[in-house]
């Protein structure tokens, strides 16, 4: 079935230069490019993304993490587009994250060493989770 799912290439990404080859990524698995734009995501924006968590104590290091600098939000359309993007992105630890997965291979980071240090792990890639995620995150994204 044919889906609709967003991504968002975190600031720490975009800051390694890594925004173009993270996208090859997905769309060399057959995965469309629909829409694509990039912009310094406010305290705004990212209270509504993140709404399940802003009550959480990692969440103000999140919001200061996500809008430390510039992020690309990129919307992918295929054939069980949500589902495919996940395991193309990886695990949310880049440390515990498979090999030729986004994280796996380019990800730095690990959630041992972001919670000693009290800050958001730094995992380059947002993915939707859901089919109805990603339907509400691209009308927030993309109006």
């Amino acid at each position: 079935m044919i889906e609709r799912t967003l991504i968002i290439v975190k600031p720490d990404g975009v800051r390694r230069n890594l925004t173009e080859e993270i996208i090859r990524r997905y769309e060399d698995a057959g995965l469309k490019v629909v829409k694509r734009k990039t912009l310094k995501a406010d305290a705004n924006l990212l209270r509504q993304h993140y709404s399940a968590h802003v009550q959480k104590p990692f969440y103000k290091g999140l919001e200061n993490f996500m809008s430390s600098g510039s992020v690309v939000a990129v919307v992918l359309e295929g054939d069980d587009a949500v589902a495919r993007v996940r395991k193309i992105t990886g695990a949310t630890d880049p440390s515990k994250a498979e090999k030729g997965t986004v994280r796996g291979d380019m990800g730095i980071d690990s959630l041992e060493k972001a919670d000693k240090e009290g800050r958001a792990i730094e995992n380059l890639v947002h993915a939707s989770g859901t089919i109805e995620e990603a339907d509400k995150e691209i009308k927030l994204w993309f109006g």
